[in-house]
């Protein structure tokens, strides 16, 4: 049975969803991180051995410091305020889950039009469930440099899979887009984005690695001073953000020049290119202000919505060239 209009529709509303959702919780870990919050609940998945945690230490054993010291967690100190904004990560990554499920379910509507979009959600609950365990493993391993950074590249790449599933769920629609004006050098450029974008993450994560180093030595406090520790990789991100900008800006400015552009190609050319600002403005507050905890997460947020802008506006561009099989033309009433 071919895949009606409204089932189409709801899938996509239901995918853009789960996407902001799975964008929620990338900013709940960057701020978990930021703050060194991450050791708020030392055990997994219960918090402090409940299912809602306590608010106060005096709910906790007298000698829990000893039970947790036992299970090979040092300097296991109660505080409320990191302790909730873990807890507070971790029930964003359960709903955004339940809305993957959900997003699953609906993608059964394309099993007689389209199984790949069924086969991409699915592989999105897999790799979530993967992502879940992980995330147990960050929290066993006493928060390893390596397995945060793991832990984040595997959320991104969550994220780019469901925009392929939603993009492809919707080519009829995309195939209508005029893409005459597309040339071959924009299609490269855009490509090389894309790979300047994940290559300045794969540094980010670097100096990440490091500030997170820096930050233990000083306690997390004395912000201002965590900058003269800064690794040389620090500066080649640094140095490398300008060409992310004037490149991203030739992409935004090339289709926002064309009269003809379809809305969605000129919404996401405008988003990309405010993105890619926000996300310097964020990077030079970090650099200049003394390292501010809030500019942090925000900062690892824009990186991973400006990977996925271009992600998008490449599967867009793609299927606005692509000629559509009449077997799934026909699918869709």
């Amino acid at each position: 049975m071919p895949i009606t209009a409204a089932a189409s529709a709801r899938f996509r509303r239901l995918g853009v969803l789960t996407i902001f959702a799975v964008y929620l919780v990338i900013l709940a870990g960057g701020t978990v991180r930021a703050s060194g919050a991450g050791m708020g609940c030392p055990d997994w998945p219960t918090c402090f051995g409940q299912w809602i945690p306590p608010t106060s230490e005096a709910q906790l054993p007298p000698n829990y410091h000893e039970i947790y010291a036992a299970r090979g967690y040092q300097n296991t100190a109660f505080n409320p305020l990191k302790t909730w904004t873990e807890y507070s990560n971790r029930l964003i990554g359960v709903s955004a889950g339940l809305l993957i499920i959900l997003t699953v379910w609906r993608a059964r509507a394309y099993l007689n039009s389209d199984k790949t979009v069924f086969y991409l959600s699915l592989s999105v609950l897999l790799i979530t469930g993967f992502q879940g365990w992980l995330g147990s493993a960050v929290v066993a391993s006493n928060l390893k440099p390596l397995m945060i950074t793991l832990h984040m590249l595997l959320a991104l790449f969550i994220v780019a899979l469901l925009i392929y599933a939603i993009a492809r769920s919707q080519r009829l629609f995309l195939a209508q887009i005029d893409a005459s004006w597309l040339t071959p050098r924009y299609q490269l450029i855009l490509k090389l984005a894309m790979a300047m974008t994940l290559l300045q993450i794969s540094m980010g994560v670097q100096v990440r690695e490091a500030v997170d180093f820096i930050a233990h030595q000083h306690s997390y406090i004395d912000r201002a001073y965590w900058r003269d520790s800064f690794p040389i990789i620090f500066y080649v991100h640094r140095s490398f953000s300008s060409l992310i900008l004037f490149t991203n800006l030739w992409l935004a400015w090339t289709i926002h020049k064309q009269t003809a552009a379809h809305p969605l190609l000129r919404t996401l050319a405008h988003a990309l290119a405010g993105l890619v600002i926000t996300a310097i403005l964020a990077g030079v507050s970090l650099d200049r202000l003394g390292f501010p905890a809030l500019a942090q997460p925000v900062h690892l947020l824009m990186a991973n919505l400006i990977f996925g802008a271009q992600f998008l506006l490449f599967i867009c561009c793609r299927y606005a060239k692509a000629e559509i099989p009449n077997s799934l033309a026909a699918g869709v009433i």
